[in-house]
C-alpha cells in the first residue's frame, strides 16, 4: 500500500491508481482496522502505516470538487471512530507516537477532528459520534469519561515519551481552533480546570508540570479566551495554586507560574475572594516579588512586568467584607 500510495524510486504512484487504492481503504474500513491494531505491529510496520495512513488523509484525486480528501470527509463523517483509536494509541507506548504524529496531521486539516475528539464520550466498541451530531453550542456539559479526558493521565502517568507526545497533541488540540475551544472551554470549565490544575499543573513530573503551566498561561492570555480567562482568575482557589508555583525550588516552574500569577494581580475588575488573598499576602508579596527571580536581568520585558505587579500590589485596597 505505501509504495502504492507514495511511489518507489523505481516507480511513480499514479492518481487513478491512489484513488482507488484510497476508494478501497474506505469501503473495507482498513483505515479503522490498521488504528485499532498498529500497536500489534512491528516498529517497521508501524511507520509505514503512519505513512499510509498521512499519505490517505492529504490524498485529493485530481479535478475533485470537493474541498477535503475523501478519506478525511468518510473518517469524520461516517467512521469516527479511526479517529478515536487513533487517540486509544496514547494507551500503548507501540502506538503512541505513530498515532500522534497522525492525529496532529488531522488537526491542522480539519476543526471537525477536533470537535470529534472533544465531543466523543463512547466506550470501547461502541459507535463513536459522528460530526453530524455536533453542535458545539448546544452540546451537554461532559461527563468526563470521553475520549478527551483520557489524555490527563496519558500525560501524566504515561511512559517519558508517551507523556510528552500525548501532551504535544494535547496542546495542538487546545490551540489551534480556537473558536470551538473556548466554546467548548466555557461550557466544561469547572471540570476542565478542576482536571488540569490537580493532574497537570500539580503533576510530580517537572516536564508535565512545566509545560502545563506554560500552556496555562497561554490559553489564559489568548484574546478569544477572554471568558475563560475572567471567570479563572475570580477564583482564590486557582490564585493560591498559582503563589505555590511562584515558591516551586525550580526556577523554571517559578518563571512559567508567574506568568499566570500576572493575570491576577493585573486583572483590574478583581473578585472578592482574590482581592482578600493579595491584600493579606500584601506585605509578604512586596518582600518576596524585588528579589523573585532577579538573575533574569536581561530579559527586560519580565523585569518590567514584575515591577508592574509591585506597584498594582502596592496601591491595592482592601477588599469589601
Amino acid at each position: 500500500m505505501k509504495s502504492v500510495l507514495q511511489g518507489t524510486h523505481e516507480t511513480e504512484s499514479g492518481p487513478e491508481q491512489v484513488a482507488q487504492l484510497v476508494n478501497s481503504m474506505t469501503q473495507e474500513d482498513l483505515l479503522y482496522l490498521l488504528a485499532h491494531s498498529i500497536r500489534l505491529l512491528p516498529f517497521e510496520s508501524r511507520k509505514d502505516c503512519q505513512s499510509i495512513f498521512s499519505y490517505a488523509f492529504r490524498f485529493k484525486p485530481p479535478h475533485s470538487l470537493s474541498p477535503d480528501p475523501p478519506a478525511l470527509t468518510h473518517v469524520v463523517h461516517r467512521r469516527p471512530e479511526v479517529i478515536v483509536e487513533l487517540c486509544r494509541g496514547y494507551g500503548y507506548k507501540e502506538s503512541a507516537m505513530p498515532c500522534g504524529v497522525v492525529l496532529r496531521e488531522l488537526l491542522k486539516q480539519h476543526e471537525d477532528v477536533a470537535s470529534i475528539i472533544l465531543h466523543d464520550e463512547s466506550r470501547e466498541t461502541e459507535r463513536a459520534i459522528s460530526i453530524d451530531e455536533i453542535d458545539p453550542r448546544e452540546s451537554p456539559v461532559q461527563s468526563g469519561e470521553g475520549i478527551f479526558w483520557n489524555f490527563f493521565p496519558w500525560i501524566d502517568g504515561g511512559a517519558f515519551e508517551v507523556s510528552t507526545d500525548a501532551f504535544t497533541t494535547f496542546r495542538e488540540l487546545l490551540t489551534r481552533h480556537k473558536a470551538l475551544v473556548a466554546i467548548y472551554l466555557e461550557k466544561n470549565f469547572d471540570l476542565f480546570f478542576s482536571r488540569y490544575n490537580s493532574v497537570l499543573v500539580q503533576s510530580s513530573s517537572y516536564v508535565t508540570k512545566r509545560q502545563s503551566i506554560k500552556l496555562l498561561g497561554e490559553i489564559l492570555l489568548d484574546r478569544a479566551n477572554y471568558a475563560i480567562m475572567t471567570q479563572y482568575v475570580e477564583s482564590g482557589e486557582h490564585l493560591k495554586i498559582c503563589m505555590t508555583l511562584l515558591k516551586d525550588d525550580r526556577k523554571m516552574v517559578q518563571y512559567e507560574g508567574f506568568h499566570v500569577f500576572k493575570v491576577f494581580v493585573a486583572n483590574p475588575k478583581k473578585s472578592p475572594p482574590v482581592q482578600r488573598i493579595l491584600v493579606n499576602n500584601r506585605e509578604r508579596l512586596l518582600r518576596f516579588l524585588p528579589t523573585f527571580l532577579e538573575e533574569r536581568t536581561e530579559d527586560e520585558q519580565f523585569m518590567d512586568e514584575k515591577s508592574f505587579l509591585i506597584r498594582q500590589i502596592e496601591s491595592m485596597e482592601s477588599a469589601p467584607s
